[in-house]
């Protein structure tokens, strides 16, 4: 199999197993590694049942909550070790429609993307069931993060994505510093930094209809300040692929 969708989970009991079975469905295969960080649900205990039917189906455990950053750097590691030629971000809660998967794998291979994002904005506001407040604070977070890295990204923090396997390994040369929502921020501006083919593909974001967000005041604020720590730092380096 080529390719990986890697899921992280805190407290996902009642999405994961509906979310596995929605993936090992596509016409188009795609392997699935869990990350959980010692959900207290028994997400993980949820998806270790799964593995017995699901040969596609693969899980990292985390001793506790150590960020949405670091979980998928473990599994960026784990991937191209693994030898996978596209991998894909994702949330568990089914605000990413499993279905646009293959939107995103077709946008790398027949449309040359070398990472390809499922994007809110980028055919007008395409967000469901979010409180007015969040979907503003989301949008113009964007707007500010054009503004101060010159990025022409319409959905600056978006998290579901497919990268080409040699793009993962470039960005892996740079320190990924952020660990909240900055860091969807911070691996698109590397990538963009290393001069990589960007494409946007219009999707329908639909709000959890289980679960609780892990979206706090801290996780912006951390967005908002790293990313001019994140710009600062940029022009003290020297962007290039191997």
């Amino acid at each position: 199999m080529s390719n990986l969708v890697i899921i992280p989970t805190y407290k996902e009991k009642e999405n994961i197993e509906a979310m596995v079975k929605a993936i090992s469905s596509l016409p188009l295969g795609f392997d699935i590694l869990i990350i959980d960080d010692n959900s207290p649900d028994g997400t993980a205990a949820i998806v270790k049942e799964l593995q017995k039917n699901h040969p596609n189906l693969h899980l990292i455990e985390r001793p506790g909550k150590m960020g949405l950053g670091t979980a998928y750097l473990t599994g960026f590691d784990w991937a191209i070790e693994k030898g996978y030629a596209y991998i894909f971000e994702m949330d568990a809660d089914f605000s990413h429609d499993p279905g646009d998967l293959i939107k995103l794998f077709r946008t790398c291979t027949e449309g040359e993307a070398d990472l390809a994002i499922g994007s809110r904005y980028i055919s007008g506001v395409n967000v469901v069931n979010w409180p007015l407040t969040r979907v503003l604070m989301s949008y113009f977070a964007s707007i500010y993060v054009r503004v101060i890295t010159g990025m022409k990204i319409m959905d600056t923090t978006a998290g579901f994505k497919c990268y080409k396997r040699d793009v993962l390994k470039n960005i892996r040369r740079y320190r990924i510093r952020s660990v909240g929502y900055g860091f969807q921020i911070e691996m698109k501006f590397t990538a963009w930094k290393l001069g990589y083919k960007i494409v946007e593909v219009p999707i329908i974001f639909t709000d959890r209809k289980l679960g609780t967000s892990k979206m706090t005041g801290g996780i912006f604020n951390e967005a908002f300040w790293g990313v001019l720590r994140m710009k600062y730092r940029s022009f003290f380096l020297k962007y290039k692929t191997i």
